[in-house]
């Protein structure tokens, strides 16, 4: 699965800390992009234009889309699909596909879903529901395990915290954000000057577009690291409902023994529907129909959903130090958290799942097995082959031209000598990887300590009103976790500090003293009134920091160690985000936009086919059917991720196994494509992306279909197939194949001889 890589922002969102995870892009704010096009590289972009072609650029003709497919909707490469496909949109093709896709927003990530209706039903990815799932259980369900199916639209059940965004249109604010800013030198100074720009222009875009719709909001941009701004307007709906969505065992089946893997066997979907302010289904003409004959091989398609952060245009110097830093400290913060969890789900399964850990934990073993794709990726000697023939290619193109030489001549230098210094930084960095950012990867009693700190820290600086209350609101977000999971987690984020630090460290000595880590955490946790969200709320309005509290002690040791690593980082972060965003001007002075700026998390679209690939001494098809899925079943009978629900083992005899079930494509996608409408050149959905194998886990980094990266995706005939004879959902069925509104199961006969007249 690949739902989204963000993590929720926490205090770093709301501006209070400073500090980023192990790595300048982990948890980077989408806007924290310095500016960069100066008068003299607007020059050097105008006569980039007039450069021949040298022999050695042949390289990266050879990997043409290495940087991707990912293209914005304001500019598609109409010429290059005419070229390579026939096939040339027109405006409104376009329109339909922007708007019939939605981007979906939860407590801890995002994913995509695409209308499949008239009337506001939407499709996306089981997994993307399973938080949501934990939060709607009445007393004695578990819709996680056992599924849901509302058999009338009064039976559709909303889903609290979760809301959904459609894009409307993208204004180019590049111009606003960046005038002038060429004339400061300091790093820190100008990133704050521009940062103060985007705020003021958001609040102005916000306001204007807020005067004819309250639903409407403003997210500004950097693209192509900032050598562009773009100010997206999104209408936001609240009020999404569930209508169906398949046991845990179908919609995650195989375990993550399948997770980024082909040939693939999943029902990973989940239906939802949006509802309008009056109360009622949202009418909305822009919705994909649901193909029932599906895609054939070979078939043009194109993947619509948004995509999260890649990292396509970094430099090798910064891939080896991903390489070699961040991506194994990252594996083994996430390896220890995700053997607590499994630990406390195999001992308490009941309360594991009232305290929704069995979603977190299968969250983290999906990121633990996405790291170690990534990780494998950039220590293949091809790939960074690969990405240095790129890279030189672009310098040569540079010294081919005085211009770009003269502002652009030392970036790479610099760059280099940036990783250096980051790795210099590095242990104490991976000390507090994802501290102050993650509800998902760090003990909620610290974190609560931490919003507790900074609340106090900033009412005796005089910050009230508006700031501090949403910091008062995000903490209050924070949900209680068993006693022994608490121990584990601060049991854990004690030994790192004491293995990355140092046992000599003066605030590791203040931490543990002559304790081990595990006898401060359980202590701590024994003592705190932080593991009650009750107590905690009380604590926060009468002041933490003078509570007593046994968590004070402790984060005051942590709180002006971390305070004190964020600035340091916050001077390498500026300093990388610049030197990026120069390396992003000289990219586009030579490649302009025929090269696709990396995810933003914003909309995109994908080109690709539907095909097969090479893969371990043999092929893999371009689909699977649901006999494949019997057949893991049986080969693998009695292992857990492989069982099927009992209405699978004994299905209506109309139930046809020949159907295909899951599929492959060529399409480009990264994290956060979960739930993209995979869709044909008539505006058909045959497909819903739920994932990549693992080849594509290195996309992250670099896009080569030529390697067997494919996006893979949920057939629509293999959706339809089951809803019609395992789940008897017939209303939406219905409603899928006609587009017509069944109130209930009950009124199905009644709305197909209406369709039919």
């Amino acid at each position: 699965m690949i739902r989204c890589r963000w993590i929720a922002g926490g205090i770093l969102a709301l501006g209070v800390l400073s500090l980023r995870c192990a790595g300048p892009r982990e948890t980077a704010r989408l806007a924290d992009v310095p500016p960069l096009v100066t008068e003299a590289e607007t020059t050097a972009v105008r006569q980039a234009a007039t450069l021949p072609l040298r022999s050695a650029i042949d390289t990266v003709r050879a990997g043409r889309f290495d940087t991707g497919r990912l293209w914005t909707f304001e500019n598609p490469p109409l010429d290059y699909w005419e070229t390579t496909y026939g096939f040339r949109p027109d405006s409104a093709w376009l329109v339909h596909a922007q708007r019939g896709v939605l981007r979906l927003v939860f407590e801890s990530g995002r994913c995509s879903g695409a209308f499949v209706s008239p009337h506001g039903l939407v499709v996306t990815n089981h997994h993307c529901t399973w938080e949501s799932l934990d939060l709607i259980d009445r007393p004695g369900e578990a819709l996680l395990e056992e599924g849901f199916y509302a058999d009338s639209l009064q039976e559709e059940r909303r889903l609290p915290g979760l809301y959904a965004e459609q894009l409307l249109e993208a204004r180019d604010v590049t111009e606003q954000i960046v005038r002038g800013l060429e004339e400061i030198r300091d790093d820190v100074e100008r990133e704050r000057l521009r940062n103060r720009r985007l705020e003021r222009l958001k609040q102005q875009l916000e306001a204007e577009v807020r005067d004819r719709d309250t639903t409407l909001h403003v997210e500004i941009v950097p693209l192509y690291h900032g050598a562009r701004y773009t100010a997206y307007i999104w209408r936001r709906y609240h009020d999404v409902r569930l209508v169906m969505t398949p046991e845990l065992r179908v919609g995650y089946f195989g375990g993550d023994f399948d997770n980024f893997t082909y040939p693939r066997y999943s029902l990973d979907v989940s239906f939802l529907r949006i509802y309008g302010a009056d109360g009622q289904p949202l009418k909305s003409p822009w919705y994909f129909r649901w193909s029932t004959e599906g895609a054939r091989r070979g078939q043009l398609v194109f993947a619509v959903g948004n995509p999260g952060a890649t990292q396509r245009h970094l430099t090798v110097s910064q891939l080896e130090f991903e390489r070699d830093y961040t991506l194994p400290q990252r594996l083994r913060l996430l390896e220890r958290r995700a053997q607590i969890l499994e630990r406390y789900i195999r001992q308490q399964p009941d309360s594991a799942n009232i305290y929704g850990l069995r979603s977190v934990y299968f969250a983290l073993k999906n990121m633990i097995k996405a790291t170690k794709g990534q990780l494998q990726g950039l220590r293949d000697p091809y790939l960074l082959a690969r990405k240095r023939a790129a890279e030189q290619a672009l310098r040569d193109r540079m010294m081919a031209n005085d211009s770009l030489r003269n502002s652009f001549g030392n970036v790479f230098m610099q760059l280099e000598a940036l990783q250096r210094s980051k790795a210099a930084a590095a242990p104490q960095t991976a000390a507090f990887q994802f501290f102050g950012t993650s509800t998902l990867l760090s003990s909620h009693i610290l974190l609560r300590a931490l919003f507790g700190y900074a609340h106090d820290l900033m009412r005796q600086r005089g910050i009230v009103g508006a700031r501090l209350e949403r910091l008062r609101q995000e903490a209050l977000r924070i949900r209680d976790w068993p006693d022994s999971v608490e121990v584990g987690y601060i049991t854990a984020r004690l030994e790192e500090l004491h293995d990355y630090l140092g046992s000599q460290h003066p605030s590791v000595q203040r931490l543990l003293g002559d304790r081990s880590p595990a006898d401060v955490a359980r202590d701590l946790v024994a003592r705190t009134a932080l593991k009650d969200s009750v107590a905690f709320a009380r604590l926060l309005r009468e002041g933490y920091l003078n509570s007593g509290d046994a968590s004070v002690p402790v984060i005051e040791v942590l709180g002006p160690l971390y305070f004190t690593l964020g600035q340091q980082l916050d001077q390498f972060e500026a300093r990388e985000r610049f030197l990026n965003a120069r390396l992003a001007a000289l990219r586009f002075a030579v490649y302009g936009r025929t090269v696709p700026p990396d995810g933003t998390g914003t909309l995109r679209i994908a080109d690709g086919r539907v095909e097969g690939y090479s893969y371990n001494g043999t092929q893999a098809p371009p689909f699977t059917t649901f006999f494949g899925m019997y057949d893991r079943f049986y080969s693998f009978r009695g292992r857990s991720s492989w069982t099927l629900p009992a209405r699978w083992l004994t299905p209506d005899k109309a139930f046809e196994r020949t159907t295909p079930l899951n599929l492959v494509a060529s399409t480009d996608i990264a994290g956060g494509s979960s739930g993209s409408a995979l869709i044909d050149q008539h505006l058909q959905l045959v497909g819903v992306v739920f994932d990549s194998n693992i080849e594509g886990l290195a996309g992250t980094y670099i896009y080569m279909p030529d390697r067997g990266m494919r996006a893979v995706a949920v057939d629509s005939r293999g959706v339809l197939e089951a809803l019609r004879d395992l789940y008897h959902a017939d209303r939406l069925v219905v409603e899928l194949t006609t587009g017509a509104l069944v109130p209930e199961d009950t009124a199905v006969g009644t709305a197909m001889a209406r369709d039919m007249e």
